[in-house]
């Protein structure tokens, strides 16, 4: 595990207690005191107050059901798990030997939660606007084109087009599971193209997890085409 510095010279912020930063990183599975639950949930409120501010700002002239879309492609775990993946936090996460073995440091959902958790701890020190500020610059550098095009396609009309006219079928949703508590539930969608699993996701609604299961499953037909 990589020094702690390195992970705060990619976020461009200097903790002022270092333990903030360590308890954001610490793993449940570590069943060691504190772990990062509790500032997972305050970064997900913060997280979504910042791109809702984002969004606001940035398309002035969009209506309040397209903002609601452009704010679900950003906010969710996929999306998270990728702004980690950036700042490398794998490398730092205090986990469980067992849950690294079970390949915990890759795990979107574990990065996804200690995104949060680290921006939550931020959150903590010095309010809201130094969070804005790191959470918008690392999104502008991982996702440099935002817009409307790139955020909201539709991959389910998408995937429906290229299944009809390749193989006479219409894509088949399922909903495996709902999990989490209520504050923060998410849902596991299944694709199935004639009743085969050809896709799953996760989403933070069911549409959301629909949309993602249909572009994963959309880049595996262009992969094998």
């Amino acid at each position: 595990m990589q020094n702690l510095k390195a992970l705060e010279e990619k976020l461009g912020y200097k903790f002022k207690e270092i333990n903030n930063l360590k308890n954001a990183l610490t793993h449940k599975s570590c069943k060691k005191g504190k772990n990062n639950e509790r500032l997972e949930f305050l970064g997900d409120a913060v997280m979504d107050l910042v791109i809702a501010d984002y969004l606001f700002r940035k398309f002035k002239n969009t209506d309040e059901g397209d903002m609601s879309k452009l704010r679900a492609a950003l906010v969710n775990e996929k999306s998270f798990a990728n702004l980690a993946s950036y700042l490398n936090l794998g490398e730092h996460i205090f986990i469980s030997a067992a849950e690294e073995n079970n390949g915990g440091r890759e795990k979107a959902s574990i990065l996804s939660d200690a995104f949060e958790a680290v921006m939550g701890a931020i959150y903590i020190e010095s309010g809201f606007e130094a969070v804005n500020d790191i959470a918008v610059r690392l999104f502008e550098i991982c996702y440099p084109d935002i817009d409307l095009k790139n955020l909201m396609k539709d991959y389910k009309t998408t995937l429906q087009e290229i299944t009809q006219a390749r193989l006479g079928v219409t894509p088949e949703y399922k909903l495996v599971r709902s999990f989490g508590p209520d504050h923060k539930k998410e849902f596991e969608i299944a694709l199935l193209l004639k009743d085969v699993e050809v896709s799953r996701a996760i989403g933070k609604s069911k549409k959301e997890a629909q949309q993602l299961a249909a572009k994963t499953a959309i880049e595996k037909i262009k992969e094998n085409s």
